[in-house]
């Protein structure tokens, strides 16, 4: 009974495999058949490859697939891989087959072709890789400027939460930058994690003009601050020089008065008066008396 049945799952295994190009596995698998003249050793072969009017030699190990045959060739044609066909015996070969499996030997002979359709479809593969980058990198920069512009309306939120007041010069400039990044935002184009990292954006974008009315607002509300007068540094030095001086008149005393008025004055009265003022002097001697 039991060789009925291995004689049944060696004929189906026979018929699966119909011409000798498959064959079916013990686990159920059906897989491309190795050739008679192919062994499970590994060996270098040389394939001919014909592409133009120019053949190539190219030395490849025999269970290597036809897409490493294709890598070898971009080096030698300049053509890039995934815009190649390879023809074997006028049947266009998968990348993933391999050559043993597909009955290439030494010394056989290959056509290299070079499809234009997936030549274009690389290209514009390559294209929006390359417009998705652009357009990713552009919002990291609006990114990096709206955090810039967050701290000053964080710093501006300080200042009028204590009670000061901000130039409305200086909110006006915030409010026309953040809309700035808006437009610039709306002139990126692109779908999945562009249009995603493009929303979040803009939402933090309204959030913070929003924020920035508000404190507009209150910051119309604040009293003007009383405005002091600006000294420049030559009127101060010249302010604490003068403090000096009074600090040292007042601790001297009365101040002195110099004057260059001169008073005239005649000699002949000026004697007359000097000799008036002055009163002789009698001389008084004391006498001792002698008996």
């Amino acid at each position: 009974m039991m060789k009925m049945i291995t004689g049944t799952t060696t004929t189906t295994s026979a018929t699966t495999a119909g011409d000798g190009e498959w064959e079916l596995r013990p686990g159920g698998m059906v897989v491309q058949r190795r050739t008679d003249h192919s062994s499970n050793v590994p060996r270098i072969i040389r394939v001919r490859v014909k592409y133009g009017s120019v053949h190539h030699e190219i030395s490849i190990n025999s269970q290597s697939t036809f897409g490493e045959l294709k890598k070898i060739l971009s080096d030698e044609t300049g053509i890039h891989h995934q815009d190649m066909k390879i023809l074997y015996k006028d049947k266009e070969r998968d990348s993933k087959m391999f050559l043993d499996l597909s009955g290439v030997k030494d010394r056989s002979k290959l056509i290299l072709k070079e499809d234009p359709v997936f030549h274009e479809k690389r290209l514009l593969e390559l294209r929006k890789i390359a417009a998705k980058g652009k357009a990713i990198k552009a919002i990291s920069e609006i990114s990096l400027e709206v955090d810039r512009l967050a701290g000053k309306l964080s710093a501006f939120d300080t200042v009028i939460g204590k009670g000061g007041k901000v130039e409305e010069k200086n909110v006006e400039n915030l409010m026309e930058m953040l809309m700035n990044q808006l437009v610039k935002l709306d002139a990126i184009l692109g779908d999945g994690d562009v249009k995603l990292k493009k929303r979040i954006q803009e939402e933090r974008l309204h959030n913070y003009v929003e924020a920035l009315d508000v404190l507009k607002i209150k910051n119309s509300m604040q009293p003007q601050p009383q405005t002091q007068p600006q000294y420049k540094e030559r009127d101060l030095v010249t302010l604490e020089e003068e403090a000096s001086r009074k600090r040292t008149a007042s601790s001297a005393g009365p101040p002195v008065i110099i004057t260059t008025r001169w008073e005239t004055f005649d000699s002949n009265t000026t004697s007359t008066a000097e000799a008036k003022s002055l009163k002789p002097v009698h001389q008084k001697f004391k006498w001792e008396l002698f008996d």
